[in-house]
């Protein structure tokens, strides 16, 4: 087979889920088939994640805007290539397509009125995006993946699709998070205080970071020396604004902003955390769950979408939308290291359940099915 797989935002620097996945997936299928061609298109950027193999090719193709390059960039590649398929990664796909197409469809949380709107621009204008291409795309995608049995129900009955035109790839965490060493250069970098709970957010509202400060603070009457609170991927700017809406500037003390973190570093600040906290609205899986319960962090998350199937019973579970569940899960998992050490020790045995191993296999025999077909 010759197969060509989209990965146009594979060498940017600030990776964040779907980016890793791909970079996964990639990477197994190098370890795992050395027989089929794959030829792996990206745009060009600085990190050079992925390197060339006896049956790798990387293919860098520059374009002045995702959609350009998605929609007119990538598709005279393709007719340049002539392979056997397309694996478009990341949600979207050319609208025209001369060539079967496999699409992995992480969530629909776009088309999902539910969802409150973004402040940030750049993500408005993605979710528009995705909804102009998604329905255009659909009916011409032989196989579509997805990454949860939760998410494959919401997509069969909002797109009307059938069951079995949707396959469930399980994610997985990287290697990287079971092998960590404590490192002082880590904490110059990101200024980590000596006890912390740590929370992935960015400005995204499904994150649910407007709860979360309220319930830290509601902790902090009761305690006043928890731990500081951690903050991945917002700004110094962007939290003071918030912080000033919510009326909760008093925070400022008890919160460490690091903005970006390299995922590399992340296993450090994982397992060097009391708490991880991910509290958020909605989630098609939610890798950060098993990138924490692998570094032996105790997780506190939310009882909607997906995270209960990926969590098992591994994780403590909060209503989001409820201020006070928020503050009371924190609270029973601060005052109670026996129950800290229960989900800790869960965690550890429920990560080993999800690999990317699994996940290229199945990838690959998803190819072959569909190759087979056409």
């Amino acid at each position: 087979m010759k197969i060509a797989i989209e990965a146009q935002r594979l060498f940017r620097t600030n990776k964040h889920g779907m980016d890793f996945v791909v970079l996964e997936q990639i990477k197994q299928l190098q370890k795992i088939d050395t027989t089929n061609e794959y030829y792996i298109l990206v745009a060009p950027g600085d990190d050079k994640c992925v390197q060339e193999s006896s049956n790798v090719k990387i293919i860098e193709i520059a374009c002045p805007s995702y959609p350009l390059w998605e929609q007119w960039a990538l598709p005279r590649q393709i007719k340049q290539l002539k392979p056997d398929l397309l694996h478009c990664t990341s949600n979207t796909a050319p609208i025209s397509c001369n060539v079967p197409l496999v699409l992995t469809l992480h969530d629909i949380i776009y088309l999902e009125k539910s969802q409150q709107k973004s402040k940030s621009s750049y993500q408005q204008l993605g979710r528009l995006y995705r909804r102009l291409v998604v329905p255009r795309i659909l009916p011409h995608c032989e196989k579509i993946i997805t990454v949860s049995h939760f998410e494959c129900n919401r997509i069969a009955q909002a797109l009307s699709l059938p069951s079995d035109k949707i396959t469930v790839l399980y994610n997985a965490c990287s290697e990287r998070f079971f092998h960590r060493e404590k490192s002082d250069e880590i904490i110059k970098k990101y200024n980590l205080p000596e006890r912390y709970y740590f929370f992935l957010g960015n400005t995204d509202p499904k994150k649910n970071t407007d709860n979360l400060l309220k319930a830290y603070a509601e902790c902090l009457k009761k305690y006043s020396e928890l731990p500081t609170l951690v903050i991945a991927d917002l700004s110094p700017v962007y939290m003071d604004q918030l912080l000033t809406e919510l009326n909760l500037l008093h925070l400022k003390e008890h919160i460490r902003l690091t903005e970006y973190i390299n995922n590399s570093d992340l296993p450090f600040i994982y397992s060097q955390a009391e708490l991880f906290l991910y509290p958020s609205l909605r989630e098609s899986f939610g890798i950060p769950i098993l990138e924490a319960m692998s570094c032996e962090v105790p997780v506190l998350t939310s009882n909607t979408s997906a995270m209960p199937e990926i969590a098992g019973e591994a994780a403590l579970f909060v209503d989001p939308f409820s201020v006070d569940s928020i503050t009371q899960g924190i609270l029973k998992l601060h005052e109670q290291p026996d129950y800290r050490q229960e989900f800790i020790t869960k965690g550890l045995e429920r990560v080993k359940k999800f690999s990317w191993g699994i996940n290229a296999s199945q990838l690959l025999d998803i190819y072959r099915k569909v190759y087979k077909k056409n």
